[in-house]
């Protein structure tokens, strides 16, 4: 049986996430090729504007996905109930050697829900557990896009409809542990532009070449970060392995229980129209 998408990937969906992926790289990216003269260290002031556009974009992925396949109470249901999940299980490894559970429910929940579901349920999860915890700050709509791609990648791998058992959960595993790497390393970039004075071989020097930079950035994450990410790596693998199928079943299990993109279709009984039997109606349930 096939896994049923709430969020499926269509045209406008496609849209709305390559631009809202296009100003995300852009907010974190634009330091590294700003001139010598330019405000780098105002990086900060950046954020409540990268909110106000992050926003109304996240809603555009959302009523793209509905007017490509449409999105009922049940999957909005289901978001709420992951994303509040996912925000309550990150408090548990807080500030433990980056011990951070939500990230295997973001790679199951990515995997079996879709890209587009994926995307929005990464974002949301982030911004509730800021919420939750105190976290807001300049760093909060970074940390809502690092996760939302986080999320969405899951979504993307393949096999889908063929991979199962213990095939599936070695790639997620994988996959989570890159993607770990990937997510500390991208927020890393966020933060490593606003500091200064760290020393001549990891400081952020505003104006120099590209690849100086990058070289300097590379020794700032193995500094500074490398074993911390490797926590939230080794942690995601652990638990994607040993529970990892288990959760998998039932998220697939609610997902076809919910019915997802049901389409209902009115047949008229055979050997006659509609306006000859017309107290007589058939119902047809048609699941993608």
């Amino acid at each position: 049986m096939k896994t049923a998408r709430p969020l499926r990937l269509g045209p406008r969906s496609v849209a709305a996430l390559v631009l809202v992926s296009l100003v995300g790289i852009l907010a974190f990216c634009w330091p590294l090729f700003a001139d010598a003269g330019s405000a780098v260290t105002s990086h900060a002031g950046d954020a409540p504007w990268l909110f106000a556009a992050l926003l109304p974009l996240l809603v555009a992925v959302v009523v793209a996905t509905i007017a490509d396949c449409g999105m009922d109470a049940k999957a909005v249901a289901m978001l709420g109930v992951l994303a509040a999940v996912g925000a309550a299980l990150r408090p548990l490894g807080a500030g433990t050697a980056g011990l951070e559970p939500m990230f295997f429910l973001m790679v199951l929940s990515g995997r079996v829900l879709g890209p587009g579901f994926g995307f929005v349920l990464g974002s949301v999860t982030m911004f509730a557990s800021a919420l939750l915890t105190g976290g807001v700050g300049p760093w909060m709509p970074f940390q809502m896009l690092s996760m939302g791609w986080f999320t969405m990648g899951a979504g993307l791998l393949p096999g889908l409809d063929r991979l199962r058992g213990r095939g599936e959960l070695l790639m997620l595993s994988v996959y989570g542990f890159l993607a770990a790497f990937a997510y500390g390393t991208v927020m890393n970039l966020q933060g490593w532009v606003l500091l200064q004075g760290l020393g001549s071989g990891v400081s952020f020097v505003p104006g120099a070449p590209l690849h100086e930079n990058l070289v300097r950035f590379l020794a700032y994450v193995l500094a500074t970060s490398l074993g911390w990410d490797l926590g939230r790596a080794a942690l995601t693998v652990v638990l994607t392995l040993t529970v990892g199928g288990t959760l998998l079943r039932a998220l697939r299990r609610a997902t076809r229980r919910a019915n997802f993109e049901a389409q209902v279709t009115f047949e008229a009984p055979e050997g006659g129209s509609p306006s000859e039997a017309p107290h007589r109606t058939y119902v047809t349930y048609e699941a993608k």
